[in-house]
């Protein structure tokens, strides 16, 4: 392995950055440039519907919420073992993790209501945001970078990733290099995004197949992940509880843009009319 040492991708020393008094946490960071990178896609994808950048920023304040909830709570529910056994052991987010299964699940349900208050296409409003959260949840894994964590197993391939040997597990402290699992995910879910992007321009789908084909194509990718991945996980069948989430989430994905395209829906503007701006139908349009 150590002659493919000078290929590996390094790990950094430290996932925090001191400025004097202030401590800032790359992990966290990472996170607001995910999220906002979400928001900035989606609301321009938004805007060509026909939308405006008011329900954006809603659904992101309430979403953004519910999802650090739901993600805490699947951690809690999957990663029981690992949370502190103190009275605030489940609030302590610091001292155990987020599972991104449930922000996302959360998240998208709040911002649903929330758009669908507001009286708009949520499926076509689901379509725009699509993309945007596979660009989040890409540039998310570059935390895992940071933090050096849910890393795959040991490899002498050139890109192998640099663990420290603090963080690495005990039955592979003397094995260097290990699969950059961070950098497979982030490189599958932004060509991902490409793609859907590509298919929402070029073929007629309708709402909310875009979104459909995010779960689909998210959970294909994220199967085979978890696969190389050697951080302790509870398992199920012989499978990591991960891997069968993916495998659900795979088959209810592709049913149901299979659903979405059979059934010939028909679509509401996704802005309620109103005397003071009222969105013509040709504004609308599908697949951005």
């Amino acid at each position: 392995m150590l002659s493919f040492l000078v290929g590996s991708i390094p790990s950094p020393s430290n996932g925090t950055l001191d400025l004097g008094p202030l401590t800032i946490h790359m992990y966290g960071l990472t996170l607001l440039a995910a999220i906002g990178a979400c928001i900035w896609i989606t609301g321009r994808r938004w805007l060509a519907c026909g939308g405006d950048w008011d329900l954006i920023l809603r659904c992101a304040v309430w979403g953004v919420g519910a999802g650090i909830v739901g993600a805490r709570a699947y951690h809690l529910l999957t990663s029981w073992d690992e949370v502190p056994d103190v009275w605030w052991g489940p609030f302590a987010i610091w001292k155990g993790g987020l599972g991104v299964w449930g922000g996302i699940a959360l998240g998208c349900l709040v911002g649903g209501i929330i758009a669908k208050r507001a009286g708009v296409d949520v499926w076509l409003f689901a379509d725009s945001l699509a993309p945007g959260l596979l660009v989040a949840q890409g540039i998310g894994r570059i935390g895992n970078w940071w933090n050096q964590e849910l890393y795959g197993r040991p490899t002498d391939l050139p890109w192998g990733l640099e663990i420290s040997p603090e963080h690495r597990e005990l039955e592979y402290l003397d094995e260097p290099t290990f699969h950059p699992t961070f950098l497979y995910e982030l490189v599958w879910d932004l060509a991902a995004a490409a793609v859907l992007i590509w298919i929402g321009r070029r073929l007629r789908v309708r709402p909310p197949g875009l979104f459909a084909l995010y779960v689909t194509i998210y959970c294909f990718g994220r199967f085979w992940v978890e696969l190389i991945r050697v951080d302790p996980a509870h398992e199920l069948a012989g499978l990591r509880v991960n891997n069968w989430v993916s495998l659900v989430g795979f088959l209810a994905g592709l049913t149901w843009f299979w659903l979405s395209q059979r059934r010939g829906r028909r679509r509401k503007a996704p802005l309620p009319p109103t005397p003071a701006r009222a969105v013509p139908k040709s504004r609308v349009r599908q697949g951005r």
